[in-house]
């Protein structure tokens, strides 16, 4: 695919690759959006009729109708306002910002020359996962990407975008369980998630304790994996903050906050930070820079 004149992919060419993951709830807001959309526009039109409508069954004094049928009127139009707002930010979110926030994550690593392994935990359709293996083969680096996915057929939709986008000798995907990865200690140079960990542990509920033991049982799941001065990445929506008082737990090093991003509604950070070079770290304290 083709680059804009900017130097940055166009969003439409993002979608042709990618595609939108949860197309449902996308679908759903916009059929609700249109929904509330006819219903303002006949308050709108038949506005008179639906005043002596109200007024025969339900009220007995005329202004009390009038007023009632204007303010179903402009609760109807501005619900709709509201679901294609949400609907334009559930897309911008899905496949232009997710682009961008996947180069913004490979730049925050720094040095790839020397990666020779990285991870993506919950690779989706492979935005990130691809952004990595680009970045690998720009360096001309002879590394690999794994990504890591709980359903056999979304790794198979991740290889296919791999090869359109020319880094499938690059790319490796694998179907597993992210509570318990596949993989030895100390194994990978680099690892990255972009707006998965807060699904993981959502059958218990979001703001459920359990569901927050199961985020941040992944979390050192990906520590655990992590090369000692290897460097880790996660953007994700909601519960950043836990995720920073995890990793000031683990004695992680350089830990790093990006200014709010709001996506899917809802605000999202991007967290890095790094392994110690040695196994155990004293009792000093861990860097932490909020750039808010």
């Amino acid at each position: 695919m083709g680059k804009t004149t900017n130097g940055t992919r166009d969003w439409a060419q993002i979608y042709a690759i990618y595609g939108i993951e949860q197309k449902h709830t996308l679908i759903f807001l916009i059929i609700n959006a249109i929904a509330f959309s006819v219903l303002s526009t006949v308050f709108f039109i038949y506005f008179n009729p639906i005043c002596v409508f109200f007024q025969s069954f339900l009220f007995s004094n005329a202004a009390a109708a009038r007023f009632s049928a204007g303010f179903f009127g402009a609760v109807t139009a501005l619900s709709a306002v509201c679901l294609f707002f949400a609907a334009a930010n559930f897309f911008y979110s899905a496949v232009p910002l997710r682009y961008e926030m996947a180069q913004r994550m490979v730049g925050s690593v720094g040095d790839w020359s020397s990666v020779k392994t990285a991870l993506d935990l919950g690779c989706g359709r492979g935005i990130l996962l691809n952004a990595v293996a680009t970045q690998l083969k720009k360096t001309g680096s002879s590394g690999r990407v794994v990504g890591l996915d709980r359903s056999m057929t979304t790794t198979l939709s991740t290889l296919r975008t791999a090869h359109i986008e020319g880094v499938q000798e690059y790319v490796t995907c694998r179907e597993g369980d992210v509570r318990r990865l596949p993989f030895s200690d100390n194994y990978f140079d680099v690892v990255v998630s972009a707006v998965f960990l807060h699904t993981v542990g959502k059958e218990y509920g979001q703001k459920t304790v359990e569901a927050a033991a199961e985020r941040m049982r992944v979390l050192g799941e990906a520590v655990r994996v992590l090369k000692p001065g290897g460097v880790g990445v996660v953007w994700d929506l909601v519960h950043v903050p836990e995720y920073v008082r995890r990793l000031q737990e683990l004695r992680m090093e350089e830990i790093r906050v990006s200014k709010r991003v709001t996506a899917f509604m809802v605000k999202s950070h991007m967290v890095s930070f790094k392994k110690p070079s040695q196994h155990f770290v004293g009792s000093g304290e861990v860097r932490l820079d909020w750039r808010c």
